[in-house]
């Protein structure tokens, strides 16, 4: 914008003061006419600026950024009126004539563009069918017009009144669309009647017109039917589309859920019937030459539980909350239920399961069940793993012979795993390997890890020992005592009593059978009791006590193995045939 310079010019030869004698007006102009404003300021010869919304369109008569303005007059006589020809929405602005050298400015002139509204349109025009019985809605618009245009209808010569009436203004924030939508009920309509919608602006007063037709026919008159309802999953279900129109019917087109089946052409179609007919509506169009009638039906289908939204296998820290989301659908409707695997405890009938502040013991399987009666069920499984110190479960004594190998056992959960495992007795700390007569070794399972310390060659002192079991993590810890304890066995005297007495019994009945079956030779029995005493154990102990707990031990094992070589007792049928055994 250029500055103003306050001058005073006084004109030569006469010293009188330049000033305008036209200057420009407030002008209303329609769009696309030509317009001129006035500016006259005689004997000036200074610079003449033409300012439009505050900016300067050129110097002096040089508006070549505007090719549509020029500034015409006698220049000598000081005319600089300026011309606009075919005046758009944009010359829609504040205009002032300035003397730059005499520093004076005209009267802000306002220029207001009018545009007359398109030419207006009735959806659905020019011919408007309608089935009989049915109001009549007929909407018109105007657009792009400044100011918004007005809308009337006419019936007969005559304005219809009751029309709804709204206006849009546009993105440039001067043009107005403008909406008018008319109502008529069906008693107030004729077939063969013309409407006209008319549209008018101040630039436009004798307005715009457009008009329809009405046209009163029936569309096709559709009913659908489904046979048989309900229907169980997998069988086959009837669909019928069966339709009155005039003119009559050209073309029926099926579709479900929305996506056409074009195998299928008439008013019949026959389907094996899935879940999906419970939520996807099989429908019917029916056309004739005024249009289309579209009708839909779901199917009552029953089916079993389906999941809709699957739950996901939790891992949370202890003493946070475990929320479980797990939705089916079914027809009939379905009950769900929520158990833990193992537990016959009922922990929720709703979708989403909540475990508050969860402990150790909560970890496992959970199961969402959904059970649609008579049809089917389902279930979905999902774990809730708890992320806590360890937790060690073992039996707190374990039994071992003297001079025996030995081992004890700690099971260990844990969420994260371990991060060290150690058994500590008295002085010695050992969590891997070898040491003395000691061995730890851990397995990893997918319940948890087991550690054994293995013991070789048990000596009373172990069974005084204590030992701990020890399992860390990065959230605490859990230890466990455990004890060896001597394995009592019984006394080798009274097993090689009970063998013996066992035996004799045994050779008792053989005999007793014998007496009433056939002779055989002495020489097979006395085979037999040769095999039996053929068997020797020789165990040499430097401990005069350990050698003979181990000489009870070998006689007892030997008193086993003698027993064990004698015939079986499925065998006496045979024997009963062909041997008599001599005591």
């Amino acid at each position: 914008m250029i500055p103003w310079v306050v001058v005073l010019l006084w004109i030569s030869g006469n010293g009188v003061q330049a000033m305008f004698s036209q200057q420009p007006q407030d002008l209303v102009v329609v769009a696309g006419q030509p317009v001129t404003l006035p500016c006259s300021i005689p004997g000036y010869h200074g610079v003449v600026l033409w300012i439009k919304d505050g900016l300067a369109l050129g110097v002096g008569r040089d508006l070549s950024g505007y090719p549509r303005y020029t500034v015409i007059g006698d220049h000598s006589t000081g005319e600089h009126h300026l011309r606009i020809q075919r005046v758009e929405l944009m010359d829609d602005a504040v205009f002032e004539c300035q003397a730059i050298q005499a520093a004076m400015r005209s009267r802000p002139a306002r220029l207001t563009v009018l545009v007359p509204p398109e030419d207006p349109v009735i959806s659905g025009g020019p011919v408007v069918s309608l089935r009989a019985g049915d109001p009549l809605n007929l909407t018109c618009h105007a657009d792009n017009a400044k100011p918004a245009a007005s809308i009337i209808w006419i019936r007969n010569g005559e304005v219809l009144n009751g029309a709804m009436y709204s206006k849009t203004l546009l993105r440039d924030g001067r043009r107005e669309s403008t909406v008018s939508t008319l109502y008529l009920s069906a008693s107030n309509i004729e077939t063969g009647q013309q409407i006209i919608c008319r549209a008018s602006n101040k630039a436009v007063p004798n307005g715009k017109e457009t008009s329809v037709n009405i046209d009163i026919q029936h569309l096709p008159l559709v009913n659908l039917s489904v046979e048989p309802q309900p229907i169980l999953e997998g069988n086959l279900v009837k669909f019928h589309c069966s339709a009155k129109a005039n003119p009559p019917v050209t073309l029926y087109r099926w579709a479900k859920g929305g996506n056409v089946i074009k195998e299928v052409s008439g008013d019949t179609y026959e389907v094996i019937v899935d879940h999906s007919f419970f939520t996807e509506p099989v429908s019917c169009e029916v056309t004739n030459p005024l249009g289309s009638t579209n009708i839909s039906r779901n199917v009552d289908v029953y089916f079993g539980p389906r999941m809709s939204a699957e739950p996901q296998s939790l891992q949370v820290d202890l003493g946070s909350d475990a929320v479980f989301n797990c939705a089916w659908t079914g027809n009939p409707s379905l009950t769900i239920v929520w158990m833990k695997r193992g537990s016959g405890v009922v922990l929720s009938n709703e979708n989403i399961l909540t475990l508050k502040a969860v402990r150790q013991e909560d970890a496992g399987k959970y199961v969402c069940r959904a059970v649609v009666p008579r049809v089917g069920a389902g279930e979905k499984e999902v774990s809730l793993t708890v992320n806590g110190p360890p937790t060690i479960s073992s039996t707190q004594t374990h039994q071992a012979l003297h001079g025996e190998k030995g081992e004890i056992k700690c099971f260990i959960r844990s969420t994260p795993p371990p991060d060290r495992i150690a058994w500590s007795w008295k002085e010695t700390v050992l969590e891997s390997g070898t040491s003395g007569r000691y061995t730890v070794e851990t397995v990893s399972t997918e319940e948890g890890v087991i550690s054994t310390l293995t013991m070789s060659n048990i000596v009373p002192a172990d069974f005084q020992t204590i030992y701990n079991c020890t399992a860390w993590n990065s959230f605490g810890s859990d230890t466990e005592i455990i004890r060896l304890k001597e394995q009592e066995s019984l006394p080798v005297a009274v097993i090689i009593g009970v063998a013996v007495g066992a035996l004799v019994a045994f050779i008792v009945l053989i005999g007793t059978i014998g007496a009433f079956c056939c002779t055989r030779s002495q020489r097979n029995l006395k085979g037999v009791v040769s095999a039996k005493n053929d068997i020797r154990v020789e165990i040499v102990h430097k401990d005069h006590n350990a050698a003979r707990e181990n000489e009870e031990h070998t006689a007892m094992k030997q008193l086993m193995v003698s027993v064990s070589v004698l015939p079986p007792f499925p065998l006496l049928t045979e024997l009963c045939r062909c041997t008599v055994y001599s005591l």
